[in-house]
């Protein structure tokens, strides 16, 4: 997750990281975020769950993946472009 956020701030997004279903939801609460990442450390009941609980509180677009190294080129070939077109539906 380190180096997804570093990746993501490097490049000008704003974004935060969290560890527990809790942190996510209590985030997902203020509606203050357009995108959820969805780590491949998540399990499939709380993946369920999550993109549930984003698509009432203003989720515009949940990427849903694993990443593959480098982390960097990863962000940016597969998550940037949708956090622009989410981002552009504002």
């Amino acid at each position: 997750m380190t180096e997804v956020l570093s990746t993501l701030h490097t490049d000008g997004f704003d974004a935060e990281g969290v560890s527990t279903d809790d942190e996510a939801r209590d985030l997902l609460e203020t509606e203050e975020f357009g995108v959820l990442i969805i780590g491949g450390g998540v399990g499939p009941e709380s993946r369920v769950t999550l993109k549930e609980f984003a698509a009432k509180h203003g989720i515009r677009q949940v990427i849903d993946g694993a990443l593959t190294a480098p982390f960097d080129a990863y962000v940016r070939r597969e998550f940037e472009p949708r956090i622009r077109e989410a981002a552009a539906w504002v």
